[in-house]
């Protein structure tokens, strides 16, 4: 019924536009909802509106998080970096598991390296103990953690729509996480 009804007003549509130059309000209006339908049945244009860029840092971000929170169980002095080392792993674990799946369903690549910053960063904690590691562990933590947050508050105000709301849906974690490095 709906391809018949379509149909019809394309064809009346047609031969009204013989007589003039300009698209009518209705024509543009068919335009605009064909369009629509045309991207919400492909799911190459549900694709290609991922910010492919935030997903791959943020995954990095998360491999690089855990990373430093394995580092903190073994290297770290007091048990108050240990368990934060602990809760880095899990949270940035599973929310690496989140843009995994999102990463697979658009076709972006999922990686297992940290970002470069956190390359560096790891480096210079491998070489601290106890108190030392524990004090640059803290300063590091807070820097990143304010960092993600901005990045994250960016995302969840003007991504596309499954970025914005796992940023939106990550934001709570990460001020938890801010909190706790503040509190070392």
């Amino acid at each position: 019924m709906k391809a018949h009804a379509f149909t019809a007003i394309t064809a009346l549509l047609a031969l009204a536009a013989c007589n003039r130059s300009e698209p009518t309000a209705v024509e543009n209006e068919l335009a605009a909802s064909d369009a629509t339908t045309n991207v919400d049945a492909g799911t190459s244009a549900q694709t290609a509106s991922v910010d492919s860029a935030f997903v791959t840092e943020a995954i990095k971000g998360d491999n690089g998080e855990v990373a430093v929170g394995q580092l903190a169980q073994a290297q770290g002095e007091s048990q108050a970096v240990k368990d934060f080392g602990k809760l880095l792993v899990s949270d940035h674990g599973a929310h690496k598991q989140e843009l995994a799946t999102l990463a697979q369903s658009s076709g972006i690549p999922v990686s297992s390296e940290p970002t470069d910053e956190t390359k560096a960063n790891l480096e210079k904690l491998k070489s601290l103990r106890g108190a030392a590691f524990d004090k640059e562990f803290k300063a590091m933590m807070v820097k990143d953690h304010n960092k993600d947050i901005a990045k994250y508050e960016q995302q969840a105000n003007s991504g596309d729509a499954p970025t914005a709301a796992l940023a939106q849906k990550t934001l709570p974690t990460l001020r938890k996480h801010l909190e706790a490095a503040n509190a070392l």
